[in-house]
């Protein structure tokens, strides 16, 4: 039986209203942005009395915006590949071989999600302080401290999500693959990696998003020369006044990177969680 003709429009209004909630934030970025400053600290107008783009001019010169742009691309790009060559190389060895602590290791690298992020925080800023003592080498207040920092909660999620993908890529592919003359590291790259790219690509697109957006560890692991965008838009807030337009514009503009990345990774992402998911 036809679902009942109530039921098509109950669905239309909340999925109307539903569109509704989410794009009218989006609107009120869009329209402060393009504001004068004097029309956003003021009272609230649904359309611009004064449509400008200075403020897309402007978040330029106010705060260095384009290095933490550059700081931001590094370290999340630098997470993400990071992130996706070792969570490969680990997901496919615990998938495909067995050894001894293997369920130590498995039930280790998920235990690592139950713990809030503020908790590693005092201990890892202690370590590279020492280090640097040490050593010489700089990890506080460096772009490749910080790159190790996102590691430490990006990288056991990718093993564990890419462990449940390698498991359902049938082994008779990588038996195949041995018996044509591959190596282990051929079967891997040759057979098991193209037919785990949903998987991958949802990894990948994990790992950017958490770098990029992280505020808590930038905060505290960076400096003026390191700071990622994340801590960066702060600086539109000054002691005299708070550039509300450029906030807005600044936001926009950061966000283009993610957005389209995932417009165009969306099916392979909304394949690689839903098959991790069911693992």
């Amino acid at each position: 039986m036809a679902p009942p003709r109530s039921f098509f429009w109950s669905r239309r209004i909340f999925l109307t209203l539903l569109t509704g909630f989410v794009l009218l934030p989006v609107y009120v970025m869009v329209s402060s942005s393009l504001k004068p400053l004097a029309d956003v600290t003021g009272r609230f107008h649904w359309l611009p009395s004064e449509v400008t783009i200075r403020p897309y001019i402007d978040i330029w010169s106010t705060i260095p915006l384009a290095r933490y742009f550059v700081n931001s691309l590094v370290v999340a790009g630098a997470a993400t590949v990071c992130s996706v060559v070792i969570a490969v190389f680990a997901a496919y060895a615990v998938s495909r071989y067995e050894f001894h602590g293997k369920r130590v290791f498995t039930v280790t690298v998920l235990s690592t999600q139950m713990f809030p992020g503020i908790l590693f925080l005092l201990p890892l800023f202690l370590i590279y302080v020492n280090i640097g003592n040490a050593t010489g080498i700089a990890l506080f207040g460096s772009r490749g401290g910080l790159i190790l920092t996102y590691l430490t909660f990006s990288l056991p999620f990718s093993i564990w999500m890419l462990i449940g993908y390698f498991d359902s890529v049938p082994r008779d592919l990588d038996e195949a693959a041995l018996v044509d003359g591959c190596g282990p590291f051929g079967a891997l790259f040759r057979v098991v990696v193209p037919a785990a790219i949903p998987g991958i690509v949802a990894v990948a697109v994990y790992a950017f998003m958490t770098a990029w957006g992280e505020v808590l560890f930038a905060s505290v692991m960076t400096n003026d020369t390191t700071r990622t965008l994340a801590v960066g838009l702060q600086g539109y807030s000054t002691l005299n006044n708070v550039y509300w337009n450029q906030i807005m514009a600044a936001s926009l503009v950061v966000s283009v990177p993610v957005v389209a990345g995932f417009l165009l990774l969306q099916r392979y992402l909304v394949a690689g969680l839903t098959a991790g998911a069911v693992k």
